[in-house]
């Protein structure tokens, strides 16, 4: 069968066409932006992609076109699809018609720590002899693609509760059905597509309505928006982590990285990683959980974390020039921006450490977090905002706020000449964006030769 997938290099997506392909179709896509790590992914396991959406790459017509929901009315390929009758679907649905049917889903939902938590759990499976499939919305760096089918009932996905396509508005996440469910966390975002955090919550139930009554959900003791979800009825049974929950952790290192795991009062053992920040402590508690729900007992999910090599763009270290360090970060919210700051400064100690962030996701365009970002800077020592050219409000005001030495420049030649007048040997550089940024990364590391 000769599937074609709109929106192809987004990560739901990519991921999806790499399923498609190991079953066996014909899979081809374009994308509006083809950049790594997606399209190279996808070029290496023979995927053809197209620039742009003219609709001629749709004739000869195939078989199916699934749609991603970055896709709207009015885009030419989509119209196209629609004049002309062809069969179409949602990636989401695709999804669970083909690859989730009489799987046991493990899905790992929430604001922040999809993708890493998620790779954990596929890991953790991997290293106990289970052979899990998974749909991440990142690149492992344990398996070195971001799906694949696997041997065994057992699938492990990213549950976002972005909608699924421009004609069905439905949360990503309400065609799953997991079996074993985390709720990571629960904050304002996709301010694109939900009025507020209330709109937000009930995707988040109609999540849990899915879920069997001899399933589990897993979720943090600390999170209002998340109590609130599971007050509105939950069918299944709970598992709590974190303060008073029945998965505890007791930090032997500052930084997150050594803490011993204690399950219902138990000690079960030490988890000693590279990973920093009290949020990768929090994602592997619930990793440990939803891994005992399947039958991986503590002490061996603790040994496999133990052995976790994290994701690309989550705090990959991408370069070492002249003694300063570059790391590549994905987060674009600002509690994201404030976690693996805190994380990289307790590591760091009093290292120099310099941010640069990209307001690029709809909800930092549309200026819903600005005023979370003054307060999510404090542990670097200065920022370098990015000021893309369609920013709707005045970031330059936002800047003015932090307490920590910060300017906005509106190009990335005018970033690097700030960081190599301000880096020196010693210095960390995290570059935060959800998205290619021009290529900053090697640009900087290149100039700062």
């Amino acid at each position: 069968m000769h599937i074609h997938i709109l929106g192809i290099c987004g990560t739901f997506m990519g991921s999806m066409a790499l399923l498609a392909k190991e079953l066996g179709h014909h899979v081809t896509g374009s994308d509006a932006n083809v950049y790594p790590p997606m399209s190279t992914q996808l070029q290496a396991q023979g995927i053809e992609l197209t620039q742009g959406y003219d609709p001629a790459q749709l004739d000869p017509a195939p078989d199916l076109v699934v749609i991603g929901n970055a896709m709207s009315r009015g885009n030419p390929a989509v119209e196209y699809v629609l004049n002309k009758g062809l069969p179409y679907v949602s990636g989401p649905q695709w999804l669970a018609d083909h690859v989730l049917q009489g799987r046991w889903v493990l899905a790992v939902a929430g604001t922040h720590g999809k993708t890493t938590t998620s790779s954990m759990l596929a890991w953790v499976l991997e290293h106990a002899g289970m052979s899990p499939g998974f749909l991440i919305g990142g690149v492992p760096q344990n398996f070195s693609v971001s799906a694949r089918l696997g041997d065994t009932p057992f699938f492990v996905i990213e549950a976002d509760e972005y909608d699924s396509a421009f004609f069905d508005k439905r949360s990503k996440f309400v065609h799953y059905r997991p079996r074993t469910a985390i709720l990571n966390n629960l904050e304002f975002d996709h301010a694109d597509i939900f009025p507020d955090l209330p709109a937000i919550e009930r995707q988040f139930h109609h999540l849990v309505r899915t879920i069997p009554s001899e399933g589990l959900v897993i979720h943090p003791t600390t999170e209002p928006a998340l109590l609130r979800v599971i007050e509105m009825g939950c069918w299944t049974p709970v598992q709590t982590t974190g303060a008073g929950g029945q998965w505890q952790v007791k930090l032997l290192s500052e930084d997150g990285s050594k803490f011993e795991v204690m399950f219902e009062g138990a000690v079960q053992g030490v988890v000693e990683w590279d990973m920093t920040g009290q949020h990768n402590v929090a994602n592997a508690l619930a990793t440990l959980a939803a891994a005992r729900h399947v039958g991986v007992v503590p002490s061996m999910g603790i040994a496999a974390l133990s052995a976790f090599k994290s994701v690309k763009r989550r705090m990959e270290k991408v370069a070492e020039v002249r003694g300063i360090t570059i790391y590549d970060d994905f987060a674009h919210h600002p509690t994201a921006i404030a976690t693996t700051l805190d994380g990289l400064r307790k590591r760091i100690g009093d290292a120099p450490l310099i941010a640069i962030i990209e307001p690029r996701s709809n909800s930092m365009k549309l200026g819903a977090h600005r005023d979370g970002l003054p307060e999510s800077v404090v542990d670097a020592d200065q920022v370098i905002w990015y000021s893309p050219a369609n920013l709707g409000w005045d970031l330059g005001a936002t800047a003015a706020l932090c307490t920590v030495p910060s300017i906005v420049s509106d190009s990335l030649e005018g970033i690097i000449e700030r960081v190599k007048s301000q880096a020196q040997p010693g210095t960390h550089v995290v570059i935060m964006s959800n998205g290619g940024f021009g290529g900053l990364h090697g640009k900087l590391a290149e100039a700062l030769q």
